[in-house]
């Protein structure tokens, strides 16, 4: 995921949870450096790393709320993430429907099966 976009999306989601104006800033800031031609090739694996990195900062270190902020967005992540790989370790263990095909081709086994003996 390209890390300006993923910026884009935490500030969208700060903003939903009323975060503290010193958090949008620190986002802003980063989003700017993020826009310098220099960074545009920079990725990052997930919106939870990068919130995680955000929480690491200077400004996040020296500020309880913007901290506080950021945390509580990282926990909305991480339980997100969670469900949804709960929920593909489900779908991943339903049994597959055989096809036809399968059940045409067992019935002629049983044949050649019972007419050999």
């Amino acid at each position: 995921m390209n890390v300006l976009d993923g910026l884009r999306v935490i500030r969208e989601r700060l903003v939903d949870n009323d975060a503290d104006p010193a958090t949008l800033d620190l986002v802003d800031q980063i989003m700017r450096r993020a826009a310098l031609p220099a960074a545009s090739s920079a990725s990052s694996n997930s919106l939870l790393q990068l919130v995680r990195m955000l929480a690491r900062t200077p400004v996040a270190a020296a500020n309880v709320r913007v901290y506080n902020d950021l945390v509580r967005l990282e926990e909305e992540l991480d339980v997100a993430a969670t469900s949804a790989r709960e929920r593909r370790a489900v779908e991943e263990a339903k049994p597959v429907p055989k096809t036809k095909k399968y059940y045409k081709d067992l019935r002629e086994r049983e044949k050649k099966a019972a007419g050999s003996n």
